[in-house]
């Protein structure tokens, strides 16, 4: 009675052989023999036994425990179900810091314009015959056009590429 209630429980809980002896610290023969009746664990591997089934030692030792089977697709899909929450919880995440960055990027730009409008382009009115004069005129220059220019160009069509992005998700 006591060898076929281990198998049972072992096979209903889905674990092999391999998997139970590891969990009670012991080698695969000795469950087998247990499970074969050919010996009995002692008490304080009754005690292991039933928490690792999740069963009182009563039960182990009394009546037959009938067999059941894992509900195999039941297990993959809780298993799915929570890598799935997890997923989208990561993607949110990250969607949400895509958001931050691209509007913390525009409000950049917003400020480098007004203060560059603001200033009024003093670099124009500099004395280029000096060569670092020249140098630092010409990074100024060359700042403020790609921040005028070039910059918006891309924010826009990183945001047409956003707003693509989320027609093509509502439609699917």
């Amino acid at each position: 009675m006591l060898h076929e209630n281990i198998k049972a429980l072992r096979t209903s809980k889905g674990l092999s052989q391999d998997e139970l002896a590891v969990k009670l610290n012991v080698v695969r023969q000795t469950v087998s023999k247990w499970e074969r009746g050919l010996s009995v664990p002692d008490s304080e591997m009754l005690l292991v036994l039933s928490q690792v089934f999740d069963t009182p030692v009563s039960a182990l030792l009394g009546e037959t425990v009938a067999e059941t089977t894992p509900d195999d697709v039941k297990v993959i899909a809780e298993k799915l179900e929570v890598i799935n929450t997890q997923l989208a919880r990561h993607t949110a995440a990250k969607a949400k810091w895509w958001r931050r960055l691209f509007i913390a990027a525009w409000a950049v730009l917003a400020l480098t314009l007004l203060t560059l409008y603001l200033m009024g382009s003093p670099y124009l009115s500099w004395d280029y015959s000096n060569p670092e004069t020249a140098v630092m005129g010409t990074l100024f220059h060359a700042f403020e056009w790609l921040a005028a220019r070039i910059v918006p160009l891309i924010l826009a069509g990183l945001a047409a590429a956003i707003a693509i992005k989320r027609l093509k998700g509502k439609h699917l």
